[in-house]
């Protein structure tokens, strides 16, 4: 039995399609029980088991663990995310747990300029001191996370801070293919992978597309960081922790300039897909 984390997320929800896809039996946790979710009333594939579980509840936690084999472990990122999913891991050791799929971050480091990767890096070094197979997934920016600029792409902008900078996206529905893959292959778990889309666009370049895509002029207008962690805060009303996350990572991308891997490719035997692909299919999003 697989257990699901995150189930009812971009990257869990197409999780849960690719292992009914391969006919594997799987456990999704939530906190809302009543939520939908893919093949809970399908009769030609196993059912998706629905129970319900809590992060911050230890002992509903190990309710859900019994039994199962591996646990993908996917979690919004919150400033209590190290405390939970270090918990989490110990909670999955001691009930039998053998392998976990981590979706961690890019520069998942000690020193990373990136205060949420500095945390992934904490959890990451826990699940490896746990003793526990683990496999870790370290995806770039989620294209769906480009809907949300749906209301500035309207008035005609987009507002960053990363100059001219490339920056990686990639579809989450990729990301829960490869999370599907790695737990039912053994060739895959055990290792730590960098996924991306298949090219790096920055946000000047984005703007270029919208505006075909959409028939009316977007331009990037580009903010000092310290501009642009206010507009986060004061008119797309992201808390403080956020608005530095983002401010952070569209920095990071100056300092390290980004390029694509194949490693989506390497693992599913197909491109992963496109930039272009994704705004074409979320078009009425965008448009006025």
């Amino acid at each position: 039995m697989i257990v699901a984390m995150g189930a009812t997320g971009a990257t869990g929800n197409a999780l849960l399609h690719g292992l009914l896809a391969r006919g594997v039996p799987v456990r999704a946790l939530t906190r809302t029980p009543h939520m939908p979710l893919p093949g809970t009333t399908g009769a030609h594939q196993p059912p998706v088991e629905v129970q319900h579980a809590d992060a911050t509840d230890p002992r509903s936690l190990r309710t859900a663990f019994k039994g199962a084999s591996q646990l993908f472990l996917a979690m919004a990122n919150s400033p209590a995310q190290v405390e939970l999913e270090t918990r989490i891991i110990d909670i999955a050791a001691d009930t039998g747990i053998g392998h976990i799929v981590k979706i961690s971050a890019p520069a998942a480091e000690p020193d990373s300029p990136v205060a949420i990767s500095r945390g992934h890096h904490a959890i990451e070094e826990h699940l490896r001191a746990s003793g526990l197979t683990h496999t870790i997934l370290r995806p770039y920016a989620f294209m769906q996370n480009l809907l949300r600029l749906a209301p500035t792409v309207a008035q005609g902008i987009i507002l960053g801070t990363t100059g001219d900078a490339p920056c990686n996206h990639i579809d989450c529905r990729d990301i829960g293919d490869v999370a599907a893959a790695a737990l039912t292959s053994a060739d895959i778990a055990g290792g730590t992978y960098t996924l991306t889309g298949p090219e790096a666009v920055s946000y000047p370049e984005l703007a270029s597309r919208m505006t075909a895509l959409t028939g009316h002029q977007i331009r990037y207008v580009n903010l000092t960081p310290d501009e642009l962690r206010a507009d986060l805060i004061h008119n797309a009303h992201m808390p403080t922790w956020l608005a530095d996350h983002v401010t952070e990572i569209q920095q990071l991308a100056i300092a390290r300039p980004e390029t694509p891997t194949t490693t989506v490719s390497d693992i599913l035997g197909r491109p992963p897909r496109t930039l272009d692909a994704f705004l074409h299919e979320h078009h009425a999003l965008f448009r006025r």
